[in-house]
């Protein structure tokens, strides 16, 4: 599971048939003090996250676990929205 800021949609009119009805969401990679990292992913959103949301994500053949992307060909999915974090009793980050 990785951390990452929702920072944007995207949308397909023309996807598998399998993927219709799925909200996709641009993430910007973060690391563990918050600070954006250089890499983007699009993931599948099944928890409702909203622009500007730091959530939680998995990618590869987990990301096909949720009751959303099971046996479906996505590749990542955001299966939580975060609320904190704290590193060596330090919070880190707070919605």
């Amino acid at each position: 599971m990785q951390l990452g800021r929702v920072t944007g949609t995207l949308v397909a009119t023309r996807k598998d048939p399998k993927m219709e009805g799925m909200k996709f969401l641009v993430l910007r990679q973060v690391d563990i003090d918050n600070e954006d990292t250089a890499g983007y992913v699009v993931a599948v959103d099944a928890v409702g996250a909203g622009v500007g949301e730091v959530v939680m994500y998995a990618s590869g053949s987990s990301a096909r676990q949720t009751e959303l992307t099971n046996n479906r060909p996505c590749d990542a999915v955001v299966m939580a929205i975060v609320d904190e974090w704290d590193v060596d009793g330090e919070t880190r980050f707070r919605k």
